[in-house]
């Protein structure tokens, strides 16, 4: 895998500047990366308390029945339980949602997902607790699962709040105009796991005060607290949440439903008690990425140019709401993809269902429509019989250009530079050019197939996001920056999920202060709120708000030197440590300047508002887009339907480079996880039952399937209202990766390939196709 971003950078666009050591635009490596790479990071799993107790969950083992009792007695009867909890024992609210409050903390009458919890366990030896969950009697009255996301329409109200989450119809333009040419196609996405790299864990500590202290690798801190604060009937300030570390994430991290019945254990056992789920237990608990129906229908003149977009979008959301309203938002207004559609008509649906639950995954509604339109602009090439990059030129949306949401694209939106910058780069050589013991078949270096059955396919896909919250959502953040002794210590409750903020926090107190030792505290619930770990937020938001401190910081330290030399601060610099002005009269360093006090300032960023999707799918609905294009270079064994891919070229707008080598690492890991998505991931269900929850049933990518990444353009056109004006850089892949792979074995097949993951079936070609 390439990981040489900045070569192949210049050899498109001239040599680059040699990048700084320090601050931003520095390869600043990550401050806990040895610790993690020796194994001695400590993480949820890790702690330990004097007097702890092991907790364990009872766990649905239907996705949807009738609670007709609950016996405890045995299980409390057992050597070595010391509670035993159920819906009986939650003093507060009897459910909990980050948007929607329809998730019990216990099922209580009703089972809506397989693998939903029904009681906990607090023992003195994990083995015991977990045996003690398994001696509780539940008495089911197991009734039919609605599995199916179109049934839910008609069906029985599997919730009281009933089947329909929401429903959004994007009218934009004129419904009865029609196109010279016209195609249609129906795609499937699957359910796609986080899979996280370590299984949720965590420590709940009783206080003194009546309240609790809950350890965990928590994406959104505070936001949990208030959850499980309102269950436990405690005000917020009696319940904090320090954050561990986190060992990955993409999406939502840590399930409060993990969370709550670990603080009710403590609070009930008065001990410390401690929780590391199973695997299976972390596939049957945390959120999915929303299994996708698409249809679609899309309008063109003989040109090729689009004139109009049909769609239907249905969302399965599982047995609950959570993300599933901001997870449509997305999928609608970003139906058409990065191209200009001057009419579009979107229906789409988000449904209960007694399928596992769904909710925040990287890129989420972006990748499940991205998948679809890009199939369709496929359908166009072929029907028209134009290039498939040709055709999305002649439809690349830019700067100024209205979106179907009738909002202006007022960021920078390169998105035919990027696609001519994939399509223009060298492919890979061929296999008659490469010695046959070099080559990979399909399959794997003992692919079992012919050479002689292996066709290359190459396919172009174009992906977009949105930055930040979207629909009016307040994003805020709140940093302080200390300095005392030439050390700085920046204070946010942005959690480091392994998208680099420590790493910025550092280069952004370098670059404005110029102190080279710069420290990220740990982060608590005791800190102003930073909000949850998505859409990019704390490169902008929690990067702004450390911007800022420093820069007051910054202010504090100049201005007794601007005053004793008669200058503005403006008219001094900060370089490697020393303080200069304009004109040489003064150069001191930084240490010096400080003559031991204390200097701290505390700032927020909030960027400009945004409005909800109207009643006909208009509004400002986001702050700002992000985008990337990506060509994909597969070849498929078409007698065995096996796929190997061979190389991926990006090319991404991505404002500014903040950290070169951090960014090139985002970019591949997104790639590699919209290959998952394209070729192998899928959490597989039978009538709502998971099957084989777990790292073998659950394929994931591994180093084997990663092929050579190019990234072959990244450009920087600063975002003007962005911190830095940079953007996000991991879900535009996530979101591209996927389409651009089916596009590909489209190509080498004929085959429509309009499922992912793409099965063997379909890429299979019959004698004489």
């Amino acid at each position: 895998m390439s990981n040489d971003a900045a070569t192949e950078t210049q050899a498109l666009d001239g040599p680059r500047q040699e990048p700084p050591a320090l601050g931003l635009g520095a390869s600043l490596p990550p401050a806990d990366a040895r610790a993690k790479t020796e194994g001695t990071f400590p993480y949820a799993a890790d702690l330990w308390a004097e007097g702890l107790l092991w907790a364990a969950l009872l766990r649905s083992p239907h996705p949807h029945a009738r609670i007709l009792s609950i016996d405890t007695a045995a299980a409390a009867e057992m050597p070595g339980v010391r509670a035993v909890v159920t819906h009986l024992d939650v003093l507060g609210d009897p459910s909990y949602g980050r948007l929607v409050a329809d998730r019990p903390v216990f099922a209580s009458e009703v089972v809506r997902h397989h693998g939903e919890a029904i009681a906990a366990v607090a023992a003195d030896h994990p083995d015991t607790a977990r045996m003690a969950a398994a001696a509780i009697a539940v008495e089911y009255e197991v009734l039919d699962p609605v599995t199916d996301p179109e049934k839910a329409f008609e069906a029985e109200p599997l919730h009281p709040d009933g089947n329909l989450i929401r429903h959004i119809p994007l009218r934009y333009g004129d419904p009865d105009l029609t196109g010279d040419v016209v195609v249609e196609g129906l795609y499937r996405i699957g359910r796609q796991d986080p899979a996280p790299i370590g299984a949720e864990a965590g420590l709940a500590v009783p206080r003194p005060d009546g309240g609790v202290e809950i350890y965990t690798g928590s994406t959104d801190p505070h936001t949990d607290r208030d959850l499980a604060a309102a269950c436990f009937g405690l005000e917020p300030d009696q319940v904090k949440v320090v954050v561990t570390g986190v060992p990955g994430a993409t999406g939502d991290r840590e399930d409060p439903g993990f969370q709550i019945p670990l603080g009710l254990l403590a609070l009930r056992t008065g001990c410390p008690v401690k929780l590391a789920a199973t695997r299976e237990e972390s596939f049957l608990g945390h959120a999915h990425r929303h299994p996708t129906l698409l249809r679609y229908r899309h309008h063109a003149d003989s040109e090729g140019r689009l004139v109009k977009v049909e769609a239907q979008i249905l969302l399965d959301a599982g047995a609950y709401a959570d993300a599933s309203s901001e997870s449509l938002a997305a999928a609608v207004a970003f139906a058409c993809g990065p191209y200009i559609v001057p009419h579009a008509f979107i229906e789409g649906w988000a449904v209960r269902t007694n399928n596992p639950p769904s909710g925040h995954v990287r890129g989420e509604g972006a990748m499940q429509v991205c998948a679809a339109y890009e199939g369709q602009m496929d359908k166009l090439a072929t029907k028209l019989g134009i290039d498939p990059a040709e055709l999305r030129l002649r439809n690349a949306l830019a700067t100024g250009d209205i979106l179907p949401t009738g909002q202006t694209v007022t960021c920078p939106a390169p998105v035919a530079e990027l696609l001519r910058a994939v399509r223009d780069f060298p492919l890979p050589a061929l296999p008659k050019d490469i010695p046959e013991s070099s080559w990979l078949l399909p399959g794997g270096p003992e692919g079992a197939g012919e050479p002689g059955a292996v066709r290359r396919g190459v396919g172009y896909a174009l992906g977009m996001v949105h930055m930040l919250g979207a629909e009016g959502a307040d994003e805020v953040s709140t940093a302080t920056v200390k300095v005392h002794d030439g050390v700085a210590t920046v204070i946010c409750a942005a959690v480091e999920t392994g998208q680099g903020f420590s790493t910025l926090a550092r280069q952004i107190v370098q670059e404005t202060l110029g102190i080279e030792e710069v420290h990220v505290a740990s982060v608590d619930t005791d800190q102003p709120p930073a909000g949850p770990a998505t859409h990019g937020r704390h490169t902008w938001v929690s990067g702004g708000a450390v911007e800022r401190a420093a820069k007051m910081v910054r202010t504090q330290l100049l201005q007794p030197l601007a005053h004793q030399f008669g200058m503005s601060t403006e008219l001094l610099q900060i370089t490697d440590g020393k303080i200069t002005s304009y004109d040489g009269v003064l150069s001191t360093t930084v240490t010096e300047a400080m003559d031991g006090k204390e200097l701290w300032a505390t700032a927020q960023c909030r960027p400009h508002p945004t409005e909800p999707l109207d009643d006909s799918g208009q509004g400002d609905a986001f702050v700002g887009l992000a985008f990337c294009a990506i060509r994909a270079v597969v070849d498929v064994d078409i007698e065995l339907g096996s796929i190997r891919v061979v190389e991926m070229a990006v090319a991404q707008d991505v404002g500014r480079v903040l950290n070169p080598a951090q960014l090139a690492t985002r970019i591949e890991a997104g790639v590699t996880q919209g290959i998952g998505t394209a070729l192998t991931e899928n959490l597989r269900t039978t009538r709502g039952l998971v099957r084989r929850p777990d790292l073998t049933g659950y394929a994931l990518p591994t180093s084997l399937d990663a092929p050579d990444i190019r990234i072959v353009k990244l450009v920087e056109e600063r975002d003007v209202v962005a911190p830095f004006g940079a953007k996000p850089a991991s879900a535009a892949p996530v979101v591209a990766s996927p389409a651009a792979v089916a596009a590909a074995v489209r190509a080498a097949t004929g085959r429509p390939v309009n499922r992912l993951p793409i099965r063997p079936q379909s890429a299979v070609v019959t004698a004489g196709a």
